[in-house]
């Protein structure tokens, strides 16, 4: 009986996604009934029916996938799984052991411990192998990332028992930890790049984003900070409510960070600044690229609106339509678009698209490449009909989807080699890591007591490049074309390297601080903050 209710609860959604409104179910004569009961009476028909056994649930599903996929690219039906995997990075937290983890060939290796987790409480080491959950082998057995996973996550409280094998010690050690609620962190990086100059980048907007990013603030001025370089490149966006918590540090209360339009144009919601404030004063620059998107947009969008910064980068993603998540008993989930997204100065930040075309908007960064959008800010084209001007300079920005920013910087398609993408692809370059910190992690931990010596002095081996290479060349035939590209390949591998080895001795601030030595978007931003009379113009 719930397995009918819960069909039935779907059918009835699929006439709202169609645009029945619910009124329209008491109405004897109305259209939206008679809809209602043609849908109703096929989908019964199918079932009782059909010469094959028919499973109604995954009948209405298709349904309400195949009504959605009519609209606009971002209206979409989740079935229970695959909604509690969307939800989880957004949430701020899962229940489970609390390690972060890599598969070294078939073997998971913990990369770090959460800290003050159930694991590193029960005495789980950085570089600990796990071959066991509850004496269920799952090392040497080919089992998928998923299942191991699926393994240990469980409901806070219980207890896995893990078999361990540890480096200098014989046997097998096991471990029975009980499961408890763990932190998911978007915060990235948070450093200071030079004196002045604070950094912080993170991945998307979830429900614990702006603690973070706030109290990244505040210790980067406690450090000194001025001037703050505000990293949004790749970030997909997520909660509207974190994206205008962030945009209110950066503006007066009362500012417009976003408004919405519904259907026919009617005005929606609008979401005014009404945080602490703790970086409206100082110079911000905000890095994006052209998967920089959603809620990402709405903050680029209106830090460069109120010309409280400036926008370093490549044209954003463009996704500004508004989704109303639509939660069904089963688990599944219905996300509807409702409205569309506007900044401060009435840009749409939604791109074009046609109803039912998905292909060709998931087409849209690869053609924005092939006219030369990326490389070349001259093959960008917008019509007076799109030019608006921000709320206090009255500086000209355009609409027509997506943030264009103030300082273009080109896709650089020469910084990495064939060979590099090549090796990165296939898992060499991060497979070459996990080998090193296992062999080198305790010699690595007593040479270099701070990240500072470790960046001065640590080089990655040559004898590692030379067998990472060796070992790419047997197995897949991977080798560079000639010595050019050889050595420079070698030189952006063993950047990355060290990068990996400091993210596992450290964090994820350290990898970036590795990594954007030779990052050409964070270095157009230090050449606009360096020089004042650039910054002023």
């Amino acid at each position: 009986m719930k397995s009918f209710q819960s069909v039935l609860q779907k059918i009835i959604l699929l006439t709202v996604i169609a645009g029945i409104p619910c009124t329209a179910m008491a109405r004897n004569d109305d259209d939206g009934e008679t809809a209602l009961r043609k849908l109703f009476r096929a989908t019964m028909m199918i079932n009782q029916l059909y010469v094959d056994t028919v499973d109604l649930n995954k009948q209405v599903e298709d349904a309400i996938v195949g009504m959605l996929s009519k609209l606009d690219p971002h209206s979409a039906y989740t079935n229970p799984e695959e909604t509690r995997r969307l939800n989880e990075p957004l949430q701020g937290n899962f229940d489970g052991i609390g390690v972060q983890f890599n598969m070294l060939e078939d073997t998971l290796l913990v990369i770090q411990p959460t800290s003050k987790g159930p694991s590193e409480r029960a005495g789980i080491l950085a570089g600990d192998r796990i071959v066991t959950v509850n004496d269920t082998a799952i090392a040497g057995v080919n089992m998928s990332r998923e299942e191991i996973m699926k393994r240990l996550r469980g409901p806070r409280g219980t207890m896995v028992k893990l078999g361990i094998v540890r480096r200098g010690i014989k046997g097998l050690l096991t471990f029975d930890i009980k499961r408890a609620q763990i932190p998911v962190n978007t915060l990235d990086a948070a450093y200071m790049v030079e004196p002045g100059i604070g950094l912080i980048r993170f991945s998307s907007f979830g429900a614990t984003t702006h603690t973070e990013v706030a109290e990244a603030i505040e210790r980067l001025k406690a450090a000194g900070m001025t001037d703050l370089i505000l990293d949004l490149q790749g970030n997909g966006g997520g909660y509207l409510g974190m994206a205008a918590q962030i945009a209110s540090e950066f503006l007066p209360i009362g500012d417009l960070i976003v408004y919405t339009k519904t259907r026919g144009g009617v005005y929606g919601e609008d979401y005014r600044s009404r945080g602490s404030g703790l970086m409206r004063t100082g110079r911000v620059v905000v890095l994006v690229d052209e998967y920089t998107a959603s809620a990402a947009e709405i903050v680029a969008g209106a830090i460069q609106d109120h010309d409280r910064g400036l926008i370093v980068g490549r044209r954003t993603y463009g996704k500004g339509l508004v989704q109303r998540p639509i939660e069904l008993e089963d688990g599944s989930m219905i996300r509807l678009t409702i409205a569309r997204y506007y900044t401060p100065s009435g840009r749409c930040i939604q791109k074009p698209y046609e109803k039912g075309d998905s292909k060709s908007y998931g087409r849209d960064v690869i053609e924005r490449y092939n006219r030369g959008e990326l490389t070349n800010a001259d093959s960008i084209h917008f019509p007076d009909s799109l030019r608006y001007t921000t709320l206090v300079k009255h500086r000209t920005v355009y609409g027509g989807g997506g943030i264009m920013p103030d300082r273009f910087v080109p896709l650089d398609t020469t910084r990495y080699t064939k060979l590099y993408r090549e090796l990165t692809a296939h898992s060499y370059i991060i497979n070459a890591s996990l080998r090193f910190m296992d062999k080198h992690r305790k010699q690595l931990q007593r040479s270099y007591s701070t990240f500072e010596q470790f960046n001065r002095e640590f080089a990655m081996p040559t004898d590692v490049m030379e067998q990472m290479l060796a070992e790419a060349k047997q197995k897949d035939k991977l080798e560079a074309t000639d010595d050019t590209e050889r050595q420079q390949t070698i030189a952006l591998a063993s950047r990355t390297l060290k990068a990996l080895v400091a993210r596992d001795l450290w964090d994820m601030s350290e990898y970036y601080q590795i990594i954007y030595e030779a990052d050409p978007v964070l270095n157009e931003a230090l050449d606009i903050l360096h020089d004042s009379r650039q910054w002023a113009k």
